[in-house]
């Protein structure tokens, strides 16, 4: 079922629709309607969340298994939210565990994985990640691990593959690469690459935090050992979401309060969660099945809803990457990194990262922002891969990142702007 709806006809994005669930999207600076184009760094969020995060606080705000009322609405939530992500993700719910975002699940994995390795044991990681798939396996060379880095490719940003598949060895013990940059918008052959983890009898760890406004994340496809996302990242509050294949995760002995279940999902969720925000991020679900079923009216379940959703998202924002790159690259004395063939705009999210010479990337951010287009300017954490481009010690990138509520109007104004910046050299 999940395949056949994953290789069928899209329907069109509504994009007015779209724009309707989302307040923010009327905010106006220096009289002009802003253009959020910086969705890699945060997205705004639907109504609906706003109203779920409000309404927890009115109806449900209490800890967990009390017998009284509020608490168990809370947990009813809870268990609804378990479930909302495993239908994203397409897995099972007490796979799902919440944490407070990415980075300290990840710290908490890389503890519990760090348990069971000895000196000389191998972590695999690349050149082209965000830290928070980096920092927490690095911290592990206090235990003796050695930490290998698979290559990229400068001319276009994407993982050397041959480089990595060569770094796996018997001594590999867990590999963890990013789904896509969060920095040049690659796409990394997740699927390719965890059989080659799994080859080698090593574990998956896949960083899919910039992926998952973009495109269908199915973990039993991937086969992947652990998967990490951030919601702030796909239209809701800040939350992390981890999920952990069962045969595997359940074995594993995370750093945790006594107190704590030794049971899933609880035995990651250590210490009171964000119940507030991951009411608001069942509702972002919501939306975004909502999204699908406004698409694609046959789709039933909220997991086919959300399959339609992310391929009328995958092709909107493909329509926007064409203008949005050739644009740019018209632009004199522009250097944009990463892919830019239109033949293959399916290896990339519309996350572009560019510098113009003659300008700094917080100069262009500062400009873009005095006329009410919201960018990023920086490393935005892909600290590696700034340092081996050559560019973190002159102010990384200024990042162009679109997500599905944009429009073509505000690619062609984004492009326009900066052809004038440049031009005033």
């Amino acid at each position: 079922m999940g395949t056949q709806l994953l290789n069928r006809k899209s329907a069109a994005l509504d994009i007015a629709w779209v724009r309707e669930q989302f307040p923010a999207l009327k905010l106006r600076v220096n009289g002009r309607t802003a253009a959020f184009l910086d969705g890699p760094g945060g997205t705004q969020v639907p109504q609906r969340v706003i109203d779920a995060v409000t309404n927890y606080f009115v109806g449900s705000n209490a800890n967990v298994g009390g017998a009284y009322l509020t608490s168990e609405r809370n947990d009813a939530m809870l268990a609804e939210a378990h479930r909302a992500i495993a239908d994203l993700l397409g897995c099972d719910a007490d796979e799902v565990s919440f944490g407070q975002n990415m980075t300290t699940l990840t710290l908490l994995l890389s503890r519990a994985l760090g348990r069971e390795l000895k000196p000389g044991d191998e972590i695999l990681l690349t050149w082209l990640d965000h830290d928070g798939n980096v920092s927490p396996w690095l911290a592990l060379e206090e235990k003796g691990v050695v930490i290998k880095r698979a290559e990229v490719n400068a001319s276009d940003c994407t993982l050397h593959l041959d480089d990595l598949a060569a770094k796996i060895t018997p001594r590999t013990k867990v590999v963890a690469v990013g789904y896509a940059s969060n920095a040049v918008g690659t796409i990394n052959p997740v699927k390719e690459i965890v059989h080659l983890v799994h080859a080698a009898g090593a574990l998956a760890v896949i960083d899919a935090v910039h992926y998952a406004p973009h495109g269908t994340i199915d973990v039993r496809d991937l086969d992947c050992d652990f998967l990490l996302c951030s919601p702030y990242k796909f239209f809701a509050p800040h939350s992390g979401v981890m999920y952990g294949k069962r045969a595997v995760s359940s074995r594993l002995r995370p750093y945790k309060v006594r107190a704590q279940y030794d049971r899933l999902p609880e035995q990651w969720e250590t210490g009171t969660l964000s119940h507030e925000n991951i009411a608001g991020v069942a509702a972002a679900i919501e939306y975004l099945a909502d999204l699908g079923r406004h698409s694609e009216t046959s789709a039933l379940s909220r997991r086919a809803a959300l399959l339609a959703a992310f391929g009328a998202i995958r092709d909107y924002e493909r329509g926007l990457m064409q203008p949005l790159i050739s644009g740019l690259l018209a632009i004199p004395d522009l250097k944009l990194y990463g892919i830019t063939d239109p033949a293959r705009f399916g290896e990339r999210t519309p996350t572009v990262a560019v510098r113009i010479e003659g300008h700094t990337p917080i100069e262009l951010a500062r400009k873009l922002g005095e006329r009410g287009i919201f960018t990023w300017d920086g490393h935005y954490f892909a600290l590696d891969l700034a340092r081996r481009l050559g560019v973190e010690s002159s102010g990384g990138w200024l990042r162009i990142g679109l997500v599905h509520y944009n429009t073509a109007e505000e690619v062609a104004r984004v492009v326009e702007e900066l052809r004038n910046i440049a031009a005033r050299r």
